[in-house]
């Protein structure tokens, strides 16, 4: 599965990149996030480990992710293994004068047999997901835009 997400965010590149790079305030910014655990020392970069806990189709879910690309003001990847699949998102940011675009990329790939078997449902769970996703973009977006009404 892929899926590939562009929003435009009336704020500079380097206050977008700090707000959505900025994981341990997302639990305060973002509704659907619940709490963030470091698991690793010193500031958000590459090889930052972390447990993000949040509801997902109903249900607490707690994954542990990692990040694996980390480029200030460019763009960064977290990746997590989960219901047997492997689970890659990429943010990129790019300037367009005081406005950034930014770009979700998702793409998944399946490693158990039991996610094999379920990955017909998959198109399925994707709607809900974009929607998840859409939601936390469009809140980070908020934040960038109107800092002093957003909750922080």
């Amino acid at each position: 599965m892929k899926m590939t997400i562009h929003e435009t965010v009336d704020a500079p590149v380097e206050t977008v990149f700090d707000v959505f790079a900025d994981f341990r305030k997302a639990a305060d910014r973002v509704d659907g996030i619940e709490r963030i655990e470091l698991l690793t020392d010193g500031p958000v970069g590459l090889g930052t480990r972390f447990r993000e806990t949040r509801i997902m189709f109903g249900r607490k879910s707690t994954e542990e992710m990692e990040i694996t690309q980390f480029e200030p003001n460019k763009k960064y990847a977290v990746e997590a293994d989960s219901c047997g699949a492997h689970f890659q998102t990429v943010f990129r940011f790019q300037p367009n004068g005081r406005r950034t675009a930014v770009e979700m990329e998702m793409r998944t790939r399946v490693k158990s047999l039991f996610a094999k078997l379920m990955w017909p449902l998959e198109f399925l769970m994707a709607a809900s997901m974009k929607k998840m996703i859409l939601s936390d973009i469009y809140q980070l977006k908020q934040h960038c835009e109107h800092p002093t009404a957003a909750r922080d």
